[in-house]
Parts: C-alpha cells; structure tokens; sequence
C-alpha cells in the first residue's frame, strides 16, 4: 500500500459463504432487507446510480403476484470487462445477490442476459446455476435462474431494450414511464440490477450496512471494480474505494504522459490533465459503469472523437430521429471541421445539437453521446481543427 495513491480493495473477488447470508434473509422480513441496503447507501454500479434499496422497495410495494429479477450481464460498454470477470470467479455470489433480491420483493423467477460474446461462459454458469438450485430447494426458497444470451447489441444494454430482447422482439427501447418496477418484463414488476451491484447486496447483508459505509465518501458508499485499459503500465481489473480523484488514479495507473482519462467508456466523459485534481470519480463528480482508459501525448483525440462517433452511429437502434440522426451529422459535421470544410464556429453549432440529443432522445444512447463528445471537443477543440 505504500506505493499506491489510492486504496485498493478486496471484496468483490473474495470467495463468500452464501449459505450463511441466506440463512440470514431468512429470518429477516423483505422490507428490512430494502431497509438494510437504504441504509448502505448502495448505487447502481453500472453508472445510473440508482438507490438499489429504492429500486427494490418500489418493486416489493408491487402488488402483482408475479415479478421478475434481471441480472443485466450485457456489458457493452467499449472498454468494460469486469462483469466477465465477476462472473467467472464468483458467479455464486450473483447468483446470491439474485436470491436476495427474490426475497425482498418476492419473485420466483429470475435472468442473467449475458452479453453473446461470453457464450463461453454458459456451461460453467450453468453447472454452478445446478448447485445454486440445490440450495434453494434446501432453503425452501421457490426462486430459479435461467441464462439468456444476447446478439451484440449495443442498445440492449439499456433496461426496457434487454426486457425487449428476452422476450424473443427487436432490441428497442421501451417509453417510461411505467418505469421496470411497476410494468418490466413481461409488463410485470421488474429489478434489473448490474452484475456488480449485486454482488454487493451480498456482502451488505453479510456484514451489514455499516461496514461497507465504512469506504467511500458521503455522496459514493463503497467501493468499485474498474476496468482499466489505454496507455498505463496497468491494465487490468482492480477494485478501489469510491472517492478518489482523476489525478490520484492517474498517479497510479498513468505512464508518466496522461493527457486524458475517458472515464465511463464512449458514453462518459473525457477529463482533460488540466482537470484531473479537481474531477472526483464518483457520483458527486463524474460517475463510472467501470470504464477508465488513459491516453498519452501520442493519441489524437480527434481520432478518439471520431471512434466514439463512428460506434454510436453503428449501434442506435434508429426508433428515434434525434439518436439516428444526430449521431450522423455529428460524425460527418466534426469530418467537414477536420477537412476545412467548416470552421471552428460550426462546432458550437454541433455542441448545440449534442445538448439537444441529451434532451430529445428516447434512451440513454442518444443522450450519452453528448457526454463524450462535448468534453472532447471542449477540452481539446485545437486537436479537431487542425
């Protein structure tokens, strides 16, 4: 720890007793369950931020007889890989956070949609769904898993798109409200939650709300798994305490010639060096599903814009004019910039259009888009004209 300027945890990868956690729900009521993890302060780990006690509490008041558990596995996000790796070396413990979430609010059914390009890991996730079933029949817990595999797309990373999918239709996205606790799946009560955020569940109930306020600040509880990739001398999956700034993380992971961090994958921010002391990553500052690539002096951001352009054009679904749309004259207004075929007035213009996006568009694909290409271009507008 003496050569690092920010903490690194261990919890997330830690082999757990899931028998003793539910042994633990058992005897606890659903509400205090929502009420434990009110109390944690527990957020969406896959960048929403929503209260996950919240989130289950709307679903528990729910008075249909039927409701759904989704564990969202999709993990599309360029640059985010430490779902795959959750789910490899302690699927038990999603599993768990799953038969939690199906005592609180009381469903019997749950899904893991798992993104298509980790097909290689059904045959081991479904011997270990053999012993997850096992002991619930051994708890007397009516709850199954089933495992249900998506295409590559990109959008059903989005809740109501993947509730689309599942249900064997068009990956698109759904108008809210009803929002996936009143009308999800199947137009049943809904909890989707990240791979991550329920595994944290687990460890609440295990040791209580408490302890994992014990990491973190007043705004971001806990800790998270980063995905770290670009120019550092540590790539990798790593877990630290929520918190930290952009200039600590670049301490430790960076190569000595950071000059950006692209925090959040193509859909979050770009943080210039000047900014990296005063940018917390958390959610009082700039929030992350996991992604953190560092950039060098040798990367051109206009090409970084360009690429981020390029996919969000590739993978709108194309239901609403403002995402399909906006994302091809994005992409061709910052080419007619590079050319010379406009000046630099003209992406005031696009910013203009990308802020609109954020506004008109159905889902978070299209209101994303400015994220990225509203930092990069503010942050780095000499890269993109000359």
């Amino acid at each position: 720890m003496s050569d690092t300027h920010v903490k690194r945890v261990d919890h997330i990868f830690k082999k757990a007793n899931c028998r003793e956690v539910l042994e633990k729900i058992m005897d606890m009521k659903p509400d205090d369950i929502c009420q434990e993890l009110l109390e944690s302060d527990l957020k969406g780990r896959g960048g929403a931020g929503f209260p996950t006690g919240l989130k289950w509490r709307f679903a528990a008041n729910e008075e249909d007889p039927v409701k759904y558990i989704i564990c969202n596995a999709d993990e599309g996000e360029p640059g985010t890989f430490k779902d795959r790796e959750i789910l490899d070396q302690v699927p038990e413990k999603v599993f768990c956070g799953m038969a939690v979430a199906s005592r609180a609010i009381g469903a019997k059914m749950g899904y893991i949609y798992l993104r298509g390009e980790y097909k290689f890991l059904i045959p081991m996730l479904n011997e270990e769904l053999l012993k997850f079933h096992k002991t619930m029949d051994e708890f007397n817990l009516n709850f199954r898993i089933q495992i249900r595999l998506g295409s590559g797309a990109y959008i059903c990373g989005e809740e109501s798109a993947l509730f689309e999918s599942i249900e064997g239709k068009r990956g698109e996205p759904r108008n809210k409200p009803p929002y996936p606790t009143k009308s999800g799946l199947f137009g049943k009560p809904t909890v989707i939650n990240n791979v991550e955020t329920l595994v944290y569940t687990v460890m609440i109930m295990r040791y209580g709300a408490a302890h994992f306020k014990e990491l973190g600040t007043k705004d971001s509880r806990g800790s998270k798994v980063f995905s770290v990739s670009g120019d550092t001398p540590k790539a990798g999956i790593f877990e630290l305490e929520l918190g930290m700034s952009v200039d600590e993380f670049v301490q430790d992971f960076g190569d000595g010639d950071t000059k950006a961090v692209q925090v959040g994958g193509a859909s979050g921010f770009c943080v210039p060096r000047k900014k990296f002391e005063e940018t917390i990553i958390g959610f009082e500052g700039v929030p992350t599903g996991g992604s953190m690539k560092l950039f060098n002096s040798t990367r051109s951001m206009y090409n970084l814009l360009h690429n981020y352009l390029d996919f969000f054009t590739e993978e709108s679904c194309g239901q609403c004019t403002p995402c399909r749309v906006g994302c091809q004259q994005l992409l061709k207004g910052v080419e007619a910039v590079k050319r010379g075929d406009k000046n630099s007035k003209y992406l005031e213009e696009l910013v203009k259009l990308a802020k609109t996006m954020k506004r008109a568009s159905k889902c978070g694909l299209g209101q994303s888009v400015g994220n990225a290409f509203g930092s990069i271009v503010e942050n780095f507008k000499e890269e993109i004209i000359y």
